[in-house]
């Protein structure tokens, strides 16, 4: 489809989820009101789910329980799950124009991005892990005379998964995957602006061989549905990717119930530092405009301060705003879209207060307005903030949408306390041309992703994670594996 209006006519013919997806199958008749899906395109209602009682979460975990215990899953060889993993691929990758257009109705994202950033990630991450299931190794102690002892990993068991509405697919699939990999059983909460298109990825893994109730999907409010999994007392393992204020809850919901293991990926304030000495200037004012600008700027690890030197500060801040000006805002149904409305209405209010209550403690608009758009749907203009000091609370508080901060310092050692200078540790992007310099300041910069000479990159490969008020552990690589997998030593005496 290379046009908007064929995108609209392919999403006029689908049929839109309307009911929870537990036992592998649709569940519609359940208690409770339901909870509409609002889209931030339009403004208007586009689909309804159910909202999931406390009842309905203890029939969801029973069923994972209960799937996990008898083995269909838990006890296959390792092999045969990675090929309903690698099938379930292989369905995304087919769907992807389906579950596209579901992600672009349900949160905004520009369908072109959806497709072929989020459904592409979203298939790899199901491949990868299917490709791993039979490469997994075990220990055993070397120098042991008398004994032998083996050190294993097994399943926890029930893992719930909290996932977020800026990526829907792509970060429910970091921790989905793995936790089957490992032979879990899964219930996942999506969030309440974006259930659609993972009910969808749901039923399409049923279709891959997916053993009933191995995945179950219960949709509802954060503060119902979402704090009875996190409270549950058959729940063995937490994994959430949210805001730090949920987080937190989430440890304290664990500690008031059975002390289960939470998994957090919080919030962050990731800046960029630009020395004069970049190694291409223009592709440095390019990339750090697409990291605040991609995804409308929701996105945990977006480039939201950006500390540049102040020798080339005016001219490198001119070059970004000109590359975020071009930088189209429209219909997310336009393949020419490249920035689409923000997730919802309420939120994009959120994010204008937190510019004009900026404004207000002496920071300089340099670009965007302050004022509400005009006309449906949830859309804002990106938002450049110049002055910004650590005093701001622009320059310490998560805004999660299109608002960029800039600092200017005057060397590498202002530079890093600046970065430091965060309750987040999430990401950060480092610019010159001196190796030694990059070597150093990978190091002593406070976070878990640095990308040097580039912004956003990587590999299933490696882990993503962060530390502080980001939240700990990882997801992606063989280490996200650990959180799902408990460690057992078996002592066999000679």
């Amino acid at each position: 489809m290379n046009t908007r209006d064929e995108w609209l006519h392919f999403a006029s013919t689908l049929t839109l989820p309307s009911a929870m997806w537990l036992g592998g199958a649709w569940s519609e008749s359940v208690e409770g009101a339901g909870q509409d899906v609002v889209s931030p395109r339009t403004g208007k209602v586009v689909a309804s789910v159910p909202m999931a009682t406390p009842e309905v979460v203890d029939r969801a975990v029973a069923g994972a329980r209960a799937a996990f215990r008898s083995g269909r899953w838990s006890r296959i060889d390792a092999r045969h799950r990675g090929v309903v993993l690698r099938r379930w691929a292989d369905l995304i990758r087919q769907h992807r124009d389906e579950l596209a257009v579901l992600i672009t109705l349900e949160m905004g994202k520009p369908v072109v991005q959806a497709r072929d950033v989020e459904l592409r990630a979203t298939e790899a991450t199901f491949r990868w892990y299917g490709e791993l299931a039979d490469k997994l190794l075990d220990e055993a102690p070397r120098g042991l005379t008398d004994a032998v002892a083996l050190v294993t990993r097994e399943p926890v068991g029930v893992v719930a998964a909290i996932t977020p509405y800026n990526f829907p697919l792509t970060l429910s699939s970091w921790k989905i995957a793995p936790a089957l990999l490992a032979g879990n059983s899964i219930v996942v909460k999506p969030a309440t602006q974006s259930p659609l298109s993972l009910l969808r990825l749901a039923e399409l893994g049923s279709v891959a061989g997916l053993p009933d109730g191995v995945l179950q999907v219960v949709t509802g409010a954060g503060a119902s549905t979402g704090s009875a999994l996190a409270r549950h007392m058959d729940v063995d393992c937490l994994t959430f990717t949210g805001s730090p204020e949920v987080g937190k809850r989430l440890l304290t919901y664990s500690g008031e119930s059975n002390a289960k293991a939470v998994h957090l990926e919080l919030g962050g304030k990731s800046p960029q530092l630009v020395f004069a000495d970049a190694p291409d200037l223009a592709e440095a004012a390019k990339t750090v405009a697409w990291a605040i600008t991609f995804n409308a700027g929701q996105m945990c690890t977006a480039g939201s301060r950006l500390l540049v030197e102040e020798s080339i500060a005016e001219r490198f801040v001119t070059d970004v705003i000109a590359e975020i000006e071009a930088t189209p805002v429209g219909d997310p149904f336009d393949p020419s879209t490249r920035i689409g409305p923000i997730a919802s209405a309420q939120h994009r209010d959120g994010i204008l207060a937190r510019a004009r209550s900026a404004v207000a403690q002496g920071v300089t608009p340099a670009l965007g307005s302050l004022e509400k758009p005009a006309g449906d749907g949830s859309y804002l203009d990106p938002i450049v903030c110049t002055n910004v000091r650590p005093g701001h609370d622009l320059f310490r508080q998560e805004v999660f949408g299109p608002v960029l901060a800039v600092t200017s310092f005057t060397d590498a050692d202002e530079a890093i306390g600046l970065a430091n200078d965060s309750s987040f540790g999430l990401g950060a992007g480092l610019w010159t041309s001196d190796l030694s310099r990059a070597h150093r300041l990978s190091r002593e910069i406070d976070a878990g992703l640095v990308w040097v000479n580039c912004y956003e990159e990587g590999d299933l490969s490696v882990p993503f994670g962060g530390r502080k008020l980001s939240g700990h552990s990882v997801d992606k690589s063989i280490h996200a594996l650990d959180k799902f997998t408990s460690m057992k030593t078996t002592w066999i005496r000679l």
